[in-house]
């Protein structure tokens, strides 16, 4: 039987992809990228993010990945990674000045396009919006 409507996880696949593409775009064109963002947001409001370990679940990726990603950040001096005195094998992370003066910019063009994305819709529908797409990630977690 072929339905008569689109599958709503191919509409929602297509509709994250094109937000996804859009802020990607915002970003970019403040000098930042997702995962640049990701990290400085984690460091900013994550209080004691200890060390890499950490900072990487925070972030949602494996360890490997953020090595790459913090070395390309702190080539642009927006943080220090320092050995931990008290076990030499674990790094933390800080912000510079710079790293903050890069998540305030960063920031501007977040909420900016959180706005836009907002454009239109009652503060009911936003809450309406945010519990289905929860129920939507319950339906395939089997919750």
């Amino acid at each position: 039987m072929i339905p008569s409507r689109s599958p709503i996880g191919l509409h929602l696949a297509r509709t994250a992809r094109m937000v996804s593409r859009a802020f990607d775009e915002a970003l970019a064109a403040g000098g930042g990228s997702m995962p640049l963002w990701l990290v400085l947001l984690n460091l900013k409001t994550g209080g004691a993010l200890a060390n890499q370990r950490e900072l990487a679940r925070a972030v949602g990726i494996r360890e490997a990945t953020l090595t790459h990603h913090l070395n390309a950040i702190e080539g642009q001096g927006l943080v220090v990674r320092r050995r931990d005195p008290a076990n030499r094998r674990v790094q933390t992370v800080e912000l510079t000045a710079a790293g903050e003066e890069a998540f305030l910019r960063l920031r501007e063009i977040v909420v900016d396009f959180d706005r836009r994305l907002r454009e239109g819709f009652a503060d009911q529908e936003i809450v309406d919006l945010e519990r289905q797409l929860d129920r939507l990630v319950n339906n395939v977690a089997g919750t």
